[in-house]
């Protein structure tokens, strides 16, 4: 079969055409054609050498959709459409490839609504914002802040929050046609930081009460300023490092405010918070009230120009791979 590989982390001329045997069906695994892979930030960490986990030769692709072929017996049965991530692309190869054995309890099932091309770009983003949003304590009326709404968590936050009943749920952009583009899809509540300072917009769009939950997935000075705009008891998740590994805060943000600070990490949760996860992202990507958005497809052969796209071109919504 055809695969994207890396046979080196050292940037984008690593990426190369291989041809490789096509992987086999073990017990627990399912023998799924791929269609679509979503192209995400660790794909680049990786392929950049920021991954010290991660060995060479290796497939990249953390997550993507496509029909089931062999081994789902009766929960996925052959034909079946699905969508998946999981050690793949990170400890073993991934979904830059035309098939992947993946593990059963990775799996779900694509709405019938949404083609694979969107599902692909699904998994990781959607099941981090509605884990983090759980795990937050969110709940109907309350507000959420997810900054960067043209990146994966920050847009699957939004919509998450906004589809089960936020009071506000608000992000941000620094480019002021981003924040035009956000609107346009009905973001309404998204600051414009090249207009506004973060912590004047949430004053402003929550008429001076601030954040519940703020959920950050860029790190740098943002997280700090985040953090500056929490209410009182509320709480910011941290989750990615996109702007920086490093930021400074002014503690009395937490202290003053009886707030807390907390982590987050995927593929470190148990299988329960998973199917759980699934269950709501199904049911809410099956009504119409979540929709993924999808900015480029790029063929398979072109994954190197995806990533590029992804990391420099900084597009609103999801960059995926065609298979």
């Amino acid at each position: 079969m055809r695969a994207m590989r890396a046979e080196g982390f050292s940037g984008y001329k690593d990426l190369k055409l291989v041809v490789i045997p096509k992987p086999a069906v073990s017990d627990g695994r399912v023998l799924v054609r791929m269609t679509a892979a979503g192209v995400t930030p660790l794909d680049h960490t990786i392929l950049s050498g920021g991954y010290p986990r991660a060995k060479a030769p290796l497939v990249l692709g953390n997550e993507g959709a496509g029909v089931v072929e062999q081994g789902g017996g009766t929960d996925f049965p052959v034909g079946t459409r699905v969508m998946f991530t999981g050690p793949y692309g990170v400890s073993e190869n991934g979904t830059y490839s035309e098939w992947v054995a993946v593990r059963k309890e990775n799996l779900c099932s694509i709405p019938d609504n949404i083609e694979n091309v969107s599902a692909a770009g699904v998994p990781v983003a959607y099941l981090t914002a509605q884990m983090t949003l759980s795990f937050a304590g969110f709940a109907k009326g309350k507000t959420v802040l997810s900054p960067a709404i043209g990146g994966s968590v920050g847009n699957a936050v939004t919509q998450m929050a906004r589809a089960q009943g936020a009071r506000h749920a608000i992000s941000t952009t620094t480019n002021h046609a981003k924040a035009q583009q956000a609107r346009s899809l009905g973001f309404d509540e998204v600051i414009d930081l090249s207009e506004e300072k973060l912590s004047d917009g949430v004053r402003r769009i929550t008429g001076g009460y601030g954040a519940d939950i703020a959920i950050d997935a860029i790190g740098g000075e943002i997280l700090s300023q985040a953090l500056g705009t929490l209410a009182l008891g509320g709480s910011l998740t941290t989750l990615g490092y996109s702007a920086g590994r490093k930021a400074t805060i002014d503690v009395t943000d937490l202290i003053w405010k009886r707030a807390s600070m907390k982590s987050f990490s995927l593929f470190s949760q148990p299988a329960d918070v998973w199917s759980t996860a699934w269950s709501v992202i199904f049911s809410l990507v099956q009504s119409g009230a979540v929709k993924p958005i999808v900015a480029r497809t790029f063929p398979l052969t072109e994954a190197a120009d995806a990533l590029r796209y992804l990391f420099e071109g900084r597009p609103f919504g999801r960059v995926v791979l065609t298979i």
